[in-house]
């Protein structure tokens, strides 16, 4: 596995999971020039930013994202990671993203913190019960997110991060 030196991207992503064991996942147009077109699924979370930890560009992109403040402490170690070579276009080398898990009462929703470029591959949200994620055919990012999200709704957190297979 490359160092943090030889990451093209870095990102950092949260598991967010409701009292009714709901996990939220973020939908976005593959094309936002094609808004009626192919579409995915994934976690809130993004690009770790210089200076930062992964833990702090989850809490930011966490806000940014979906609204829910919270301080990058309260994420814990990191439940799981994921990397390998993807070209989006905008980025091509290997890429690294790193998950933490945190559970809610309840949240609504706000993207008035998303930016410009986020917003036009913002295509939506729900609430997804581990059942609708396991059966769905949809592409979900990150692969084997079913699988984590049935043992963490259970109370089986990872003592060390999990790795899932690389999506691209």
């Amino acid at each position: 596995m490359p160092d943090q030196g030889d990451y093209s991207r870095r990102s950092a992503r949260v598991v967010l999971v409701d009292e009714a064991d709901r996990v939220l996942l973020l939908k976005f147009h593959i094309d936002p020039e094609d808004p009626g077109g192919e579409h995915g699924w994934c976690t809130p979370g993004g690009g770790v930013e210089e200076g930062e930890t992964p833990a702090e560009a989850a809490a930011r992109e966490l806000r940014e994202e979906t609204g829910l403040s919270l301080d990058a402490g309260a994420l814990g170690s990191s439940i799981a990671q994921t990397s390998g070579y993807a070209d989006l276009g905008w980025a091509a080398g290997v890429f690294q993203d790193t998950f933490f898990y945190y559970r809610v009462t309840s949240h609504q929703v706000d993207i008035s913190g998303q930016g410009a470029d986020e917003l036009k591959y913002h295509a939506g949200h729900h609430w997804w019960t581990p059942a609708e994620l396991a059966a769905t055919n949809d592409t979900v990012h990150p692969s084997g997110l079913a699988e984590l999200v049935a043992d963490l709704v259970v109370g089986r957190i990872p003592a060390q991060p999990v790795r899932l297979p690389w999506h691209h």
